[in-house]
């Protein structure tokens, strides 16, 4: 019955997947993304259907497992296009330097002007990293890791949700320009977005998110100083 239910888990997670992107094609806005119908629906039937999360990940885990793979995969656009890489190599570096740094001092103000914990704050300051990367950074300045796996989540959802109408209303043209800023700010989600766009897109977009985590490690030992 375990592995039945889990691969029905397994099934159901692929098909709302689909659904939710015909969806989004049919009906093109915001609140029709698959990145926020796929989660809800699956919580949905999850809590209707009293599946307990350990059922649920036995099936979704081959989905998970697919992440590492789909992650190196970046590595190939990017050497596809490594001279524009090379010709842009200043503007890349500066961008991603300023956004983390942006990015942990946004999270650590606006943290500490609602009250909320020490260890709150810690948790959220590295939630424009991708999600592995993210932890370890919390754990290393004092954060918790699994909290924080959670701003990661919801930041990375928000930004590749928002992240195309700010392309759009702000007249961003500029492949490289639209790739970092979502790399940046939505890493892994951000990344997917980007490759819609088109594969130059997806490639800065891939580089940003590598190069951020990379940046942010470096400005989280430079908070421990």
């Amino acid at each position: 019955m375990h592995v039945l239910t889990a691969s029905l888990c397994l099934f159901a997670t692929v098909f709302i997947y689909f659904l939710s992107k015909r969806l989004s094609k049919k009906i093109p806005i915001m609140i029709f993304s698959p990145l926020i119908i796929s989660p809800l629906a699956i919580i949905l039937i999850i809590y209707l259907f009293n599946v307990d999360y350990a059922t649920y990940n036995d099936g979704a885990k081959y989905l998970t497992n697919l992440l590492g793979p789909a992650t190196v995969a970046f590595a190939v656009p990017i050497y596809k296009n490594f001279h524009l890489i090379k010709k842009y190599a200043a503007t890349i570096v500066f961008s991603l330097v300023f956004g983390v740094i942006i990015a942990f001092g946004s999270s650590y103000l606006l943290a500490l002007l609602f009250g909320m914990s020490s260890e709150t704050i810690y948790s959220i300051v590295p939630r424009s990293v991708t999600t592995p990367i993210a932890m370890d950074i919390s754990t290393m300045i004092g954060g918790e890791p699994n909290m924080t796996a959670v701003f990661v989540i919801i930041t990375g959802l928000a930004g590749s949700v928002v992240g195309p109408y700010i392309i759009k209303y702000c007249h961003i043209n500029s492949p490289s320009a639209r790739g970092l800023m979502l790399g940046m700010g939505a890493h892994g989600c951000g990344t997917s977005t980007a490759f819609t766009f088109g594969e130059l897109e997806g490639t800065f977009s891939s580089l940003a998110m590598i190069l951020a985590a990379l940046v942010s490690i470096i400005v989280s030992e430079l908070m421990m100083l």
